[in-house]
This record gives C-alpha cells, structure tokens and sequence, in this order.
C-alpha cells in the first residue's frame, strides 16, 4: 500500500524504521604521501588493484586515477646530429647540374645518398619525422 492518500483528510504516517548512518560523511581527504603509499602498494609484484583499494576502502576507479597521475613521463631518447657538410656543387663534364630552385631560408640534407629538402616554412616536427625515417 502507498503512502500517498489523494483524499483531503491527512492521516498521521507512522514512522516505523528509522536508520542512522555514522561514520565518515562526503569526500575524504588523501595526502600526498597516503597517495603515494597507496600507488606504491598497488605497483608491488603480485598485487591487484582491487584488492589494495578493497583494504583503503576505496574504489579501484580511484585508485587507477592516481596511478594515472603520478605516471612519470619517460623522457624522449636524445636526438643524435648528423655533421653538415656545406659545399657548392661540383660541375661535372658528363653530367649537366640540375637547377635546383633553393630560395632563401631552405636546407638541403644528403644522408647516405639520400637527398632531403627541407623547404621554408616546414614544421620541425615534419622534418624530424623524415630525417629519422
């Protein structure tokens, strides 16, 4: 049965549970060092995340987020340089130059026979890209 009654004549609800929770109320507060500690565990040979956050009475959601963000980045390998070579090209009898329309600010890279030219205005990022290719 409701406890809804459409009738104009209110009867008087009688309360017959009433339930008091105690404890810890909204959001609790980890420090830094707690966070740690908690990651650590979870990172240890053998252990799971449900189980760690199961013993901190967290949810393993949680726990994923700050192991997310205390994921240190690795660092990129260190870009080794090739020496430039500049020189102006020899002119051969046999072989007639080709001109090579080079304005002004563009680079031109032998590597291994392999001829690159980087033209003005290339995104460094492009260009690393295709010399590391």
């Amino acid at each position: 049965m409701s406890g809804f009654d459409p009738t104009l004549d209110p009867k008087p609800v009688q309360v017959r549970r009433l339930e008091v929770l105690t404890g810890v109320g909204g959001r609790r507060r980890w420090s830094p060092d707690d966070k740690a500690r908690i990651v650590e565990e979870s990172l240890a040979p053998g252990a799971t995340v449900s189980e760690v956050a199961r013993r901190h009475d967290i949810r393993p959601q949680q726990l994923f987020g700050w192991r997310r963000g205390m994921r240190i980045p690795e660092p990129e390998p260190p870009m080794s340089f090739v020496p430039a070579l500049v020189e102006a090209p020899q002119k051969s009898e046999r072989t007639r130059p080709k001109p090579v329309r080079a304005g002004r600010g563009d680079i031109e890279l032998e590597i291994d026979g392999v001829v690159v030219r980087v033209c003005r205005g290339a995104e460094a990022k492009t260009v690393a890209a295709v010399i590391k290719a």
